[in-house]
């Protein structure tokens, strides 16, 4: 990445890092007009995206990355990033990249793009969608242990409750959140942005 820039006229690359907290770093410090993170680096990437976006509106956040699951595209992009690049493509395209988000335009790998825009189109639906699904307090508390694998005895221990209790909160998550199981609970409070 920095070698592409090196030799392109215009630009100059101001701070280089390998984490989230590297890019929340250099955000704050240096104010890159655009600033490029991968998903897969260390650290909760989306978080600091928003954070970026919300803190810092200046910066234009660019995802480049190798990690290419659709979610992953629509999730950053909710985040704040205003583009989404993978790695393997042309070169051309991260130079568009730029461009495009420097005037304030959107910019998705053409891979993704057709399905993003359809996505985008329906995201007032998805909106509705999320709203919904409002999970209580002591749902996301459940929903916070089973993210660390805890099983219902030791979800009871740790909230001071009964497994019965537990149990009863598990039959109202798969119901309210469609799911068949532990696991899908996890996926669909995520996916459904009902842990906001």
């Amino acid at each position: 990445m920095s070698a592409l820039f090196a030799y392109e006229p215009g630009y100059e690359i101001v701070a280089q890092g390998v984490s989230a907290d590297d890019a929340l770093e250099i955000g704050r410090v240096h104010g890159p007009d655009v600033l490029f993170m991968d998903l897969s680096m260390p650290g909760n990437v989306f978080a600091a995206i928003s954070e970026i976006s919300h803190t810092l509106p200046d910066i234009h956040v660019v995802v480049f990355t190798a990690f290419s699951s659709f979610d992953s595209v629509l999730k950053a992009l909710d985040a704040g990033a205003t583009g989404f690049v993978l790695k393997g493509g042309r070169v051309e395209e991260v130079i568009e990249a730029v461009e495009a988000v420097m005037r304030g335009e959107l910019f998705i790998t053409k891979q993704y793009a057709g399905q993003v825009l359809g996505s985008l189109r329906n995201k007032s639906a998805r909106e509705s969608l999320n709203k919904a699904v409002k999970l209580s307090v002591r749902e996301k508390q459940i929903v916070g242990h089973l993210m660390q694998a805890r099983t219902n005895r030791e979800i009871a221990s740790q909230l001071l409750i009964s497994e019965k209790t537990v149990k009863y909160y598990m039959s109202s998550l798969m119901t309210k959140l469609n799911a068949r199981n532990r696991l899908e609970v996890v996926f669909a409070a995520q996916r459904s942005g009902s842990l906001d």
